[in-house]
């Protein structure tokens, strides 16, 4: 009988052996997941679980029942140590076990601060998995001190949970501004105003020269030399794919698992799909760093598996929650040389991406009709009047039409 065997128990893991089994697939299907848990929602972790307000089982993305009442083998709380693609077997602990298609859905490590600079001691945290979040949520008590290292979405996440608990927020940005790498300047403006008007301070430009402490973090020193006093701190300074495992193997790695358009690896019968891979997108490659892509890619794997001979076309979308202010982001401002802003009552506004009069992205904050019509367009490959977008007055619908 054939054996397919998922590696990762994540959201592209779990997409990916369900679409096997509602795909019509009768052969063995294994998902192996490092945790202790069933595979589970990750965007909640850092906002509504951490705030008490979801309840474990609620995360968890398919009843604990669904993988027995659908044949699928869920190995928790275990690590696969190596792959041999010779034998098409991989090790996990004392067994041996055999595949006839593996489909690595490895996810992504987050960034550390290093040991050097105080990044060991304790409470010190990163938020990826529920054991950092259970780790660090009995610190969020009302007026003690928090550093967030980092000013990209993790970080203003985080930012935005303390403070809307109470704590004493700080948060450190070496680059110019927050969210330099991923959005435009008018962007950044919107969420530097909407955090300090929640009471964090937001330092730019300003690096983290060390923690201090003996064993337990109690301040910081940064990189102008101001001093902090911190009861804990977290490191939201990026996340890079998990390929240790890929990499042992011989697979070939380039900014992630390198696979085609189907999802095949460099390794006959190997697949990867999610945050650990990078796949074609137009002239070039990209990795993203999302649920949808998640999804969809492991889908679509899972459906090549089964013989679809299917490309992945990638639909790039995006989601940031920050106090009541909810960031939909449709497409990718790589390149852009133009933003135009619609700025609307309150906290609405949207942010449109152009490059060479060709929309690229669209940021919408608490703007769904923005965000949709934009991303319908960018999806058909149309533009819209920057005249009209700037019109908060303007109705959007006809854009579709034009």
């Amino acid at each position: 009988m054939r054996h397919v065997i998922v590696i990762g128990a994540g959201q592209a893991g779990s997409s990916c052996v369900a679409k096997l089994r509602n795909g019509g697939f009768d052969g063995e299907v294994t998902l192996i997941g490092a945790e202790p848990v069933p595979p589970y929602q990750r965007p909640p972790l850092s906002k509504a679980y951490l705030m008490g307000e979801m309840a474990l089982e609620r995360l968890y993305l398919r009843p604990e029942a669904f993988y027995q009442d659908n044949q699928i083998t869920l190995r928790t709380d275990a690590e696969v140590t190596a792959i041999d693609l010779s034998s098409k077997s991989l090790r996990l602990g004392t067994e041996t076990l055999h595949y006839d298609d593996l489909v690595l859905t490895t996810g992504s490590v987050p960034r550390k601060l290093p040991a050097s600079i105080g990044g060991g001691l304790d409470g010190v945290f990163v938020v990826r998995d529920l054991a950092d979040v259970d780790a660090m949520a009995p610190r969020f008590q009302a007026r003690k001190k928090i550093l967030i290292v980092g000013g990209g979405y993790i970080g203003l996440e985080a930012a935005s949970v303390a403070a809307k608990l109470g704590l004493e927020v700080t948060l450190v940005e070496m680059a110019d501004r927050i969210l330099q790498r991923v959005a435009a300047p008018q962007t950044s403006d919107y969420f530097r105003a909407l955090h300090r008007s929640h009471g964090v301070n937001i330092l730019e430009g300003v690096g983290l020269d060390r923690l201090i402490g003996e064993g337990t973090v109690r301040g910081a020193r940064l990189s102008d030399g101001t001093e902090l006093e911190v009861d804990f701190v977290i490191a939201g300074v990026g996340i890079m794919p998990a390929t240790a495992l890929a990499d042992a193997a011989g697979l070939d790695i380039e900014n992630g698992i390198k696979v085609d358009a189907m999802g095949r690896t460099s390794a006959p019968h190997v697949w990867a799909a999610g945050d650990c891979t990078s796949f074609p997108y137009h002239d070039g490659r990209i990795r993203l760093e999302s649920v949808p892509n998640a999804i969809d890619q492991a889908e679509v794997v899972a459906e090549n598996i089964m013989g679809a001979g299917k490309a992945y076309i990638s639909k790039p979308w995006f989601w940031s929650d920050q106090y009541d202010v909810k960031l939909q982001i449709a497409g990718l401002n790589t390149g852009y040389t133009e933003v135009v802003s619609r700025i609307g009552d309150g906290q609405t506004a949207s942010f449109w991406y152009y490059r060479d009069g060709g929309l690229l992205a669209v940021d919408a904050m608490n703007d769904p009709r923005a965000y949709m019509i934009g991303k319908r367009l960018i999806e058909a490959g149309k533009s819209a009047d920057p005249a009209i977008v700037a019109d908060a007055t303007a109705d959007l619908k006809p854009l579709l039409q034009a």
